[in-house]
């Protein structure tokens, strides 16, 4: 076979095996046998591996795996994997169903899905190829596993029809539930362990650095959420139809995986079909997810810092399960909070062997009324974290007696402290007690903080045994010589760790910040005293009228930066962190940015706009000096309205007296 001939023989037959791909596992329709697939595909790699010249990334001979990755790197999502927010009743439903109505005038159209229990992913899609698959990580940034999801069969490597140039698309991983069983029947057979559930077998096999073991996991997938600057469908629901015909595995509307519904009724509806009928499901879900359809209305409707407004998760009731307390133990976290921790006898819950459950405070102790030795009932909040919801006291132990709180820190004796108003117990010995020093080093290195490769929580318990580390300024003096020959540390170990803590000295302001962690200061509200003050010292010498005066800052947080910088100890660390020559102010890059040009100015953003997005419009706002706001009041200065501005703002704004003004408006104010 000459080299033309070869060259034409892999486009076809990696043409053939797509379609057949796509027939066997979107359409549930082939028309070859699973023999007849595995000759087409043998012939394919034979021919790919004798002319390496018209290798392709995209080739279905790509399922079968078989490369390495020893590590993933880290990308940062383009459009943040936001969660959604979570409800357990009918209640909860109608008042998001209220809200949205508020906001947004006229008849509102859902689209209700199935929530599958897996393992979220998001896929980029360039020139109709799969180039980058993501995990969600943290939600700002994720892995990328690219590598390991182009062996599961349900992933489209290429595309077809009328898809844009370059897009997003979201789903989920997941393992059906037989596959997941003849899996564990494989493990146990093999003298190994079974596998705990579908779900989380799904998440690790992701992780593997063997892209080979992945192709040979019972993998699938559904893809329900398309992610583009201008959307090419004017609905949710068109918008995964259209999916459906690029190639995408999306979920079906004749199974009533996907509806529309045009108002609460046929969603409770379809809730409820699914709370009974889940159990039949070839695959495991939790709840049923609620979207508002219109794109138009979902950008009005708009965002929270974590979840977005015209979307909802209603969650199924979780497990429960009954099983001995055996004893509660107390955990004391950085800011010196005491959280309670019942020990239980292992018992099954949701497919996992729960041994613990968080108790929260005193209080809750006292609600549940609770002795060692009792019999309790325990599920899953959100089928994720064990809670304990109730005792049986008619197997309560005669003898038993109510759990009587503890008086002193488990860890360094010292008398706890209750704040009027608070409901968890404090350790007062912010450094002297080992697990607030050490939590504070581990918040600082975290990834939303100073993100410092090379530094875990066990390399800070090491350094801290060690007495090389006390405060997060003594990871600046860190010496190679003192480090090498440490457990788990080599001459590389010691390198990255280095490297890591020298990088760290670029972090910008607002996460060194954060990084500090003085309490009740989290991401956004370091973000605004960065961008207020400019510099540490300005922060430091503020008053707590001063710092009340800064937008959405309250007393409860004023007061404790006020005691934060109060203790010299404190002043001491940020003196050392400017000495070692971290971001301890706003560059000049940034300040040159920033004007005052909207100061005391108040603005209500709404619409869709055509040059900047709603984001970039909020984001100049507030480098201009100007704050934003979700609702129209007699105190807005400005309502920036786009395109489908909702009529009942229109309406407030008007009726108020409120100064609309236009994109163009807004840009020569500003300019």
């Amino acid at each position: 076979m000459s080299k033309e001939q070869a060259k034409d023989r892999i486009l076809e037959l990696r043409k053939e095996l797509q379609e057949h791909n796509h027939r066997y596992y979107m359409l549930d329709a082939p028309t070859i046998s699973d023999y007849e697939f595995d000759m087409l595909l043998e012939e394919l790699i034979k021919l790919e591996r004798e002319h390496p010249e018209f290798n392709d990334p995209n080739s279905p001979s790509q399922r079968v795996g078989g490369t390495v990755t020893k590590s993933f790197e880290t990308i940062k999502h383009k459009y943040p994997m936001l969660s959604l927010s979570n409800t357990y009743s009918r209640e909860e439903l109608e008042d998001f169903d209220a809200r949205i109505k508020k906001l947004i005038e006229g008849d509102i159209e859902y689209v209700c899905e199935l929530k599958y229990d897996g393992a979220a992913i998001s896929l980029t899609y360039t020139n109709g190829h799969l180039t980058q698959a993501l995990t969600r990580g943290d939600g700002t940034q994720g892995d990328n596993i690219t590598t390991n999801v182009k062996t599961i069969k349900t992933i489209p490597l290429s595309l077809k029809g009328d898809y844009p140039p370059e897009f997003e698309i979201r789903g989920e991983i997941f393992m059906k539930l037989e596959g997941f069983k003849k899996l564990n029947e494989d493990r146990v057979e093999a003298g190994f362990e079974p596998f705990a559930n579908p779900r989380n077998s799904a998440s690790g096999t992701l992780k593997m650095q063997d892209s080979a073991i992945v192709a040979k996991r019972p993998l699938d997938s559904f893809l329900y959420y398309v992610m583009e600057d201008r959307h090419s469908a004017e609905t949710h629901y068109d918008s995964i139809i259209k999916a459906g015909e690029w190639g995408f595995k999306i979920p079906r509307q004749e199974k009533r995986y996907i509806a529309k519904a045009q108002n609460i009724d046929d969603v409770f509806e379809f809730i409820n079909y699914w709370d009974t009928e889940r159990h039949n499901l070839p695959f495991e879900i939790d709840g049923i997810v609620i979207k508002v359809n219109n794109y138009n209305l979902q950008e009005q409707l708009g965002f929270t810092a974590k979840s977005p407004r015209w979307a909802i998760a209603y969650k199924f009731k979780a497990e429960q399960a009954a099983t001995p307390l055996n004893s509660i133990t107390y955990q004391v976290g950085r800011t010196g909070a005491i959280t309670p921790v019942a020990n239980l006898e292992p018992v099954l819950l949701a497919g996992t062997t729960v041994k613990r459950a968080s108790l929260h405070n005193a209080d809750q102790i006292e609600k549940l009324g609770l002795r060692v030795g009792d019999t309790v009932f325990v599920e899953k909040g959100g089928e994720i974290i064990p809670k304990i919801v109730g005792v049986d006291e008619t197997l309560r132990p005669p003898n038993s007696i109510p759990v009587e709180y503890i008086t002193h820190c488990p860890e360094c004796n010292t008398e706890l402290v209750r704040k009027e108003g608070e409901a968890q117990h404090y350790c007062p010995n912010e450094y002297g007690c080992p697990p607030q020093i050490k939590g504070k080093m581990e918040h600082f290195i975290s990834r939303k903080a100073m993100d410092i490769d090379g530094i875990g929580s066990e390399t800070i318990e090491l350094l801290y045994n060690q007495g090389l580390a006390s405060t997060v300024a003594d990871l600046y003096q860190l010496q190679y010589d003192e480090l090498l020959g440490l457990e788990r540390f080599a001459e590389k170990s010691v390198t990255n760790l280095l490297e890591g803590v020298e990088a760290s000295k670029q972090i910008p302001f607002e996460r060194v910040l954060y990084g500090l962690g003085i309490r009740y200061v989290g991401e956004t509200v370091a973000k605004k005293l960065a961008f207020h003050y400019k510099t540490i010292d300005n922060l430091m010498n503020a008053t707590l009228e001063q710092l009340v005066d800064v937008d959405e800052i309250g007393e409860k947080i004023a007061q404790s930066v006020i005691d934060y910088f109060a203790d010299e100890r404190n002043r001491q660390v940020v003196e050392n962190l400017k000495a070692h020559g971290l971001n301890l102010e706003i560059s000049a890059e940034e300040q040159a940015d920033m004007t005052d040009k909207l100061a005391g100015k108040t603005f209500v953003v709404s619409g869709v706009f055509s040059k900047f997005s709603r984001d970039e419009l909020k984001k100049a706002i507030e480098k201009n000096g100007g704050k934003n706001t979700g609702s129209i009041s007699k105190k807005t200065s400005y309502v920036l309205a786009g395109e489908n501005m909702g009529p009942s703002k229109l309406q407030k704004a008007e009726s108020l007296g409120v100064p609309i003004i236009s994109e163009d408006d807004f840009i020569e104010m500003i300019s």
